[in-house]
């Protein structure tokens, strides 16, 4: 690697701190300074993490550094992009936040403070949102003069609805953490400072799920959902029977009927 590379990747890799607790795997967005404003550098740097994930890594945990999530995009480079590099800009995005969304290990995001813009198109891309009182959810992008570009007009009304993203583009309203709680945004509200930990107990639950399982849940399960029906209960019978064959399915289910395992009971 020349200096010139080395320098580049270096500076990619300040820009997340990424550490390893057991099977988890956190991903800090690391630019507290500017609210964890996502610049090209930024998303670089996630796009390489999820494309190295680590063996043994069983669910990773995305969270903003400092005060807040995400900012969302930083306008300052979107100054410098006419059309066509502004078409490619955003097919960047959404490569990325694929490599997020179709991870082979589960996503939680633990959300705190703003989760604008391109910081809300990333948190949609997880797979759990947990949010703390300080969230707020936003895209100011109507007030810009701009559009969503990081996937956020496919993933975002899967989850709230068109109608109200509509809203939020046209007027610019601010949803808050209790809000986003019934609305969709997030499937977890916590106290305050709480988001980090619960996502943390979270991803060491889901990453003691049978491998095959949480494939399943990721992959197949969205792809159910938007088939039509018959294809949808055909492709549901097939990934049935491929993960009760799993090895690992007949050794947790003679486990449970060997009483090793605890009965589901409400929490």
């Amino acid at each position: 690697m020349g200096n010139a590379d080395a320098t580049a990747a270096a500076g990619q890799s300040d820009l997340l701190k990424i550490e390893q607790k057991g099977a988890v795997l956190t991903v800090g967005l690391n630019r507290p300074a500017k609210r964890n404003a996502l610049n090209d550098g930024i998303i670089l740097a996630i796009q390489d993490c999820f494309s190295n994930l680590p063996e043994g890594i069983g669910a990773v945990v995305i969270h903003g550094v400092g005060d807040h999530f995400s900012s969302g995009l930083d306008l300052s480079e979107l100054t410098e992009h006419d059309a066509t590099e502004g078409l490619r800009h955003s097919q960047m995005w959404h490569r990325v936040f694929d490599r997020i969304q179709y991870s082979r290990v589960p996503v939680i995001a633990a959300l705190k403070g703003a989760v604008i813009g391109g910081g809300l198109e990333l948190a949609c891309a997880a797979h759990i949102r947990v949010a703390e009182p300080s969230a707020y959810f936003a895209l100011p992008e109507g007030q810009r003069g701009i559009f969503v570009g990081g996937g956020g007009s496919v993933r975002l009304p899967r989850l709230i609805g068109v109608a109200r993203m509509v809203d939020m583009m046209l007027t610019g309203r601010v949803y808050s953490a209790t809000e986003g709680s019934s609305y969709g945004f997030s499937q977890y509200l916590t106290d305050e400072a709480g988001a980090l930990p619960k996502a943390l107990e979270l991803a060491e639950r889901v990453a003691a799920n049978a491998p095959l399982t949480n494939f399943a849940v990721l992959q197949a399960l969205p792809m159910i959902a938007e088939a039509n029906p018959q294809t949808g209960l055909l492709m549901e019978s097939l990934m049935a029977t491929v993960a009760q064959s799993d090895k690992e399915a007949k050794r947790r289910i003679r486990a449970f009927l060997d009483h090793k395992t605890a009965k589901v009971k409400p929490t």
